[in-house]
């Protein structure tokens, strides 16, 4: 009988106390020697985050000393344990040896050593003591949170909520940058924790007073939270605005081309590296969504790109590069444009033209985020060019972290599992691997909500986030039984609780992403159905549904987009028996008896995974449910109340969808179920 409660603070996240009671004596024992002597600012702080760890996690107080006779922790760089033999280690890699009664924590370097430190806390919050032989390192140098933030709190929409938030940002207040030094320390811990390395405080909308970011206005306050970050290996980027010449500069053009602009930006970004001196670069959005560009002076984003990067240079910078770049003033008449064709079109011509210091942000998808669309062609297609795979951590089609939506399992299974047939390893993980993508960058959009997500539950997204960037082939049942783990300790607890996570992402596909039809969803807003909210609007988000069928025809015979990827590639998305059916009506358009791979008709398999979605909603809830009792209220009853919000949510998806489709044709459910008229 389970008659113990599990307390989970929720703005501790997966780095949960677990009491003083963990460990026997013996093993306390040894964990209370450190034996340390780390000068280096990174390496420094990794010994009192071990310190600290053990303290708060634990409630063992260690001592920190240079040497000991007894058994202990003994933790370094690489070059500051001389005569210790290290297997090889990549950069930020660490070893973790149990030897001679000893732990021993080595970092190739001062952020490996931190990045050990995590991990070794981690093992023990785990129940897993030794003996240790650990060797690890992340898969890719570039692991990245951009938040989804402006001063003017950009993303706060209806019902006071910030894409299911509600609170507001952890940096910027009433437009003004504004912060709690412990709460940016504590932020800054977690990320570290899970092999973060890089933050981009501001959204890539550069708006208002935020376009002066890269100014003495605004420079020393964004140079104190970059010494915040800083000594837990984690560098900041700034997100800048493009036409910033023009808007501040004096200067009546922001043509790449001029030579007024080069100039202007290079003795700007001389400026901002006065102020935050290991900066990591800029990131920009051009020609994008009524964002300024290089297209408005005639240039290629190679030429706009190139010349920020120049700017940057000298100071080892770099420039992320959208390539969210597509015409956002269709018109839905006109049949000849494809939205999802726009990404490579632009880029893949321009492959090998840009600077090594420029790095293109792909999207995982082409078209923006949808809970189901195919991998962006223009990863396998680029060979001279650096570039990133960029996710968004923040549910903004997914469930405004007011639903449940397990992210990783569709980072994982869908992302990094696609194989792009370009290569011997050209799965987007293998690429990553290999060094082809070279980073995986987040859109996140914290707060200063005391469970930092607005839902609790969402914290696995941050966290699956980190492990994927580390090492891109963990699985998501891995990620989630980890979490679980850290976060509830209490093995019954975390079953359940990983179990609902895992269900969440194939239970939001049912019900609001039919095989690949997107952008269903109230307009601007994002959250709950709107079938045709988008459907005559300038987006380029159609679908197209008739009496007949839905979908459009993006194969050979139809757009064209199926051609961008590999023969085989396209070979397998142009046969509907072989394309994958999550993404079956983004591909094809078909008629609604269009037979599926299980015999049924295409209408009835729209009705049916709507209603069992929304039946494998109310399982999890009713999964949640049965913890009443086992975890303490407080998170018990926060964690409920975006349930309720996510079950009336399902619903509605599960009735609309259904009765819209049975209007459009005039078919039944073949099982009778309720579908009004």
């Amino acid at each position: 009988m389970h008659n113990t409660i599990c307390h989970v603070n929720e703005y501790d996240c997966w780095l949960q106390n677990r009491g003083t009671n963990s460990f026997d004596a013996g093993l306390a024992g040894i964990l209370s020697t450190i034996v340390a002597n780390e000068k280096g600012e990174v390496a420094a702080n990794a010994v009192k985050e071990l310190q600290r760890g053990l303290s708060r996690m634990f409630g063992i107080d260690s001592k920190i000393t240079e040497k000991s006779s007894a058994a202990c922790v003994r933790m370094g760089t690489v070059s500051s344990l001389p005569g210790i033999a290290f297997p090889p280690m990549k950069a930020e890699g660490f070893s973790i040896k149990s030897a001679n009664g000893d732990f021993l924590i080595a970092g190739a370097d001062a952020s490996g050593l931190l990045y050990g430190v995590y991990r070794f806390l981690t093992e023990l919050a785990l129940g897993n003591t030794g003996p240790f032989d650990i060797v690890d390192a992340p898969a890719c140098p570039t692991r990245m949170i951009n938040h989804w933030d402006t001063l003017e709190n950009f993303t706060r929409v209806a019902r006071g909520f910030k894409r299911g938030m509600k609170g507001d940002s952890i940096f910027f207040k009433d437009g003004k940058i504004h912060y709690d030094p412990q709460r940016i320390e504590d932020y800054a811990r977690l990320l570290a924790s899970v092999g973060i390395n890089l933050v981009s405080p501001n959204n890539v909308n550069v708006r208002g007073d935020a376009k002066f970011f890269i100014t003495e206005k605004h420079l020393p306050e964004l140079a104190k939270i970059a010494a915040i970050l800083r000594p837990f290996g984690i560098r900041m980027m700034l997100a800048v605005y493009y036409c910033s010449s023009m808007a501040f500069g004096g200067l009546d053009t922001a043509d790449p081309l001029d030579a007024r602009v080069g100039d202007w930006w290079k003795k700007q970004t001389d400026l901002v590296y006065r102020h935050i001196p290991d900066l990591a670069g800029y990131v920009v959005k051009a020609d994008s969504e009524g964002e300024p560009g290089p297209f408005d002076y005639g240039r290629t984003h190679a030429e706009g790109a190139n010349m920020l990067a120049r700017a940057l240079k000298p100071h080892g910078g770099d420039v992320m590069w959208r390539c969210f770049v597509y015409d956002c003033q269709q018109d839905w008449r006109d049949h000849s444009k494809d939205r999802p064709k726009a990404c490579y079109d632009i880029f893949a011509p321009l492959d090998g033209q840009f600077d090594d210091n420029v790095v293109l942000q792909i999207k995982n998808g082409p078209l923006d985020f949808q809970v189901y669309e195919p991998v962006t062609p223009l990863f396998g297609a680029l060979k001279k060019t650096r570039h990133v795979l960029e996710v968004q951590i923040a549910q903004e089609y997914t469930g405004h972290q007011t639903d449940v939506a397990f992210l990783p399992y569709f980072w994982s299974t869908e992302v990094m599992d696609f194989d792009m047939k370009t290569g011997p390893n050209s799965t987007i993980a293998g690429m990553i691997e290999d060094g082809v993508i070279e980073g995986f960058i987040g859109v996140g959009n914290i707060c200063d909500d005391n469970n930092w997500t607005g839902l609790t539950l969402a914290q696995a997204n941050f966290y699956g986030f980190g492990r994927l960037g580390w090492d891109p082939k963990t699985r998501p049942q891995a990620i989630a039984d980890d979490w679980a783990r850290l976060t509830y300790g209490d093995e019954k607890v975390s079953a359940i609780a990983a179990k609902i996570q895992m269900d969440s992402y194939p239970a939001l596909g049912k019900v609001n992403n039919p095989f690949g039809v997107s952008f269903m969803c109230k307009p601007d807003f994002h959250y709950g159905p709107s079938i045709e909210g988008y459907e005559y609007a300038k987006w380029g988000t159609y679908h197209r549904a008739n009496h007949e069928g839905i979908g459009i025809d993006r194969t050979a015979s139809g757009t064209g987009y199926t051609t961008q990827y590999s023969p085989e590639v396209d070979k397998m998305f142009s046969d509907p028996a072989t394309c994958p059916e999550n993404i079956l009506l983004f591909i094809h358009r078909l008629r609604y008896d269009h037979v599926m791979n299980n015999g049924k008709t295409l209408l009835q398999n729209i009705y049916n995974n709507h209603f069992e979605g929304y039946e494998e909603t109310r399982g999890m809830v009713d999964a949640w449910k049965s913890l009443e009792g086992k975890i303490n209220d407080d998170y018990f009853n926060t964690v409920l109340e975006r349930f309720e919000l996510h079950l009336d949510n399902a619903h509605e998806w599960c009735d609309q969808i259904n009765t819209y489709f049975r209007r459009y044709t005039g078919i039944n459910d073949e099982q009778g179920r309720k579908i009004y008229d």
